[in-house]
């Protein structure tokens, strides 16, 4: 099991971005069209979040030209550029698919009132980061000690 779970841990991103149900996301789609590589963008309200892991996966919902489009995208994908929030909706669900039914202005979710729209991320793997702080901080501790000792004389 410990050799599935570090082949997992390798392949998950760094940073991934913090998003709730209910709302609105940007996501940044890397597309293969032939040799040529380019983004596209998809634009629509989050609309349930499942999974771990690896397999965490969050779907987004929109309506195109009056046909409802609904895109599940993994978090960790490679092809996954970025995912911007736009608006930070009030879902008093975990899925919201009741919005399945909805057309026009009902089928959005009310704006959180005051609330910041931040791109915060979630730092999965700071392995490094701590390691090298560890170092910074352990001889500042001992030359406090030593100060205090000199003091106490």
């Amino acid at each position: 099991m410990d050799i599935i779970k570090s082949i997992e841990h390798e392949q998950l991103k760094n940073t991934i971005p913090d998003l709730k149900v209910g709302n609105t996301v940007r996501v940044h789609v890397k597309i293969k069209e032939g040799n040529k590589e380019r983004i596209q963008v998809f634009e629509g309200i989050v609309i349930k979040k499942q999974g771990g892991g690896v397999n965490a996966t969050f779907t987004v919902r929109k309506i195109s030209y009056g046909v409802g489009v609904e895109k599940t995208f993994l978090v960790h994908s490679p092809l996954v550029e970025k995912v911007e929030v736009v608006r930070v909706g009030k879902a008093r669900r975990a899925k919201l698919y009741y919005l399945r039914e909805r057309t026009g202005k009902a089928s959005k979710t009310k704006e959180m009132v005051g609330a910041r729209i931040e791109n915060k991320e979630i730092v999965l793997k700071e392995d490094l980061v701590e390691e090298t702080v560890a170092e910074v901080e352990a001889p500042a501790t001992e030359t406090v000690a030593e100060n205090t000792e000199v003091t106490a004389e």
